[in-house]
């Protein structure tokens, strides 16, 4: 089936929402759509849904995933006659195998040397936050560019990484990276442009992020380029980038993400109650790991960081997306522990969320 319940089965779904006793939906909650997570009116919300097989597209994207509950899996014996996926989870066994990991001829360069251009005036705090995410995801050295308020803070935060303030918008005087994290608390004026514009001619992958997108929704030429491009856009920013309606980017997180990347030519980890990532050609990846509580300022720019660092050290931008979500999740779920967290104690438990991917 497909579209909105018609009636009396609307009218049911709502009846069964009302009603005292839990309920336990059997494949897929009705009135959610399988294969993408669309609710287009009333639907079933389970505390359980029972699926065969395997777990369908809308029990893992939102908003489906939301009148999922706990999802439970039956084996019916499907084995190796399911098809190829196009949309994956990742698993905690799937991040550790992604990981990098550092071996006796590893010095700070072959770790992965990551540049951070974010702060300003007004955000000096995204500058630290941003940081703060690359040196606990692993990275080898940071290196940050800045104005003069942000290089403060970080000087003071962070004096684990090389700090190069800017008295001309311009990257040149930085040092050479493997990836480039732009954008958080950046500014949109025209130092801020001028500087986006510098760092996206470089020749290595940059994540863009924040203040970043909305300079290249200004300017979308500023993402063709050679090298990789990671986007890391929520709802709104997204459809100031492909002129869409926010709202129904929300109904159709997973259909808009490919259809971004595609039309955009980069790879985009859409954030929101599902993060998805999505490149050309390969199977969407939807984040399992997360927290309500991780909905506060700031997250964003330690997401940012820990995949930025994951980029420098060699992971492609499919990949340090999918892990940074995941990491940056679970990071929430450990500091939150069913209680407010703020964006420092994210960053703080990276290095948590990476020993229990490992196992340890």
């Amino acid at each position: 089936a497909t579209g909105a319940l018609r009636e009396p089965y609307a009218e049911l779904a709502l009846a069964a929402n009302a009603a005292p006793a839990p309920t336990v939906a059997v494949d897929v909650p009705s009135g959610v759509d399988a294969g993408s997570g669309r609710v287009a009116g009333a639907a079933v919300e389970a505390l359980v849904t029972v699926t065969m097989g395997a777990r369908k597209t809308g029990l893992l994207v939102d908003p489906g995933a939301a009148c999922a509950g706990t999802v439970e899996l039956v084996d019916i014996g499907l084995g190796p006659y399911l098809p190829d996926p196009d949309v994956a989870a990742l698993t905690s066994g799937d991040v550790d195998d992604l990981l990098p990991l550092p071996s006796k001829e590893s010095d700070k360069y072959r770790r992965g040397v990551v540049g951070i251009v974010a702060g300003g005036d007004l955000y000096t705090g995204a500058a630290v936050l941003a940081v703060g995410g690359a040196l606990r995801a692993g990275a080898g050295m940071v290196r940050y560019a800045g104005q003069s308020a942000p290089v403060a803070q970080v000087r003071a935060h962070w004096p684990e990484a090389v700090v190069t303030e800017l008295d001309r918008p311009s990257v040149d005087e930085v040092g050479r990276v493997q990836a480039w994290v732009l954008g958080p608390g950046l500014g949109t004026g025209e130092w801020a442009r001028e500087l986006a514009a510098a760092v996206l001619a470089d020749d290595v992958p940059v994540l863009v992020d924040a203040d970043g997108l909305t300079l290249v929704a200004g300017d979308r030429s500023l993402l063709r380029r050679a090298a990789p491009v990671l986007i890391t856009p929520h709802a709104g920013e997204l459809a100031r980038l492909i002129r869409a309606d926010r709202d129904r980017i929300e109904a159709g997180r997973l259909e808009h993400a490919r259809a971004a990347a595609a039309e955009l030519g980069v790879t985009v980890l859409l954030k929101g109650s599902t993060t998805v990532v999505a490149e050309e050609d390969r199977p969407a990846r939807v984040n399992t790991t997360g927290t309500p509580w991780l909905a506060t300022g700031g997250t964003g720019d330690v997401l940012a960081g820990v995949t930025g660092a994951l980029l420098a050290q060699g992971l492609g931008c499919y990949d340090a997306a999918s892990c940074g979500a995941y990491l940056h999740g679970l990071a929430g779920m450990i500091a939150a522990d069913e209680a407010p967290l703020n964006s420092t104690d994210v960053a703080s438990a990276i290095p948590a969320a990476i020993r229990a991917v490992r196992g340890g």
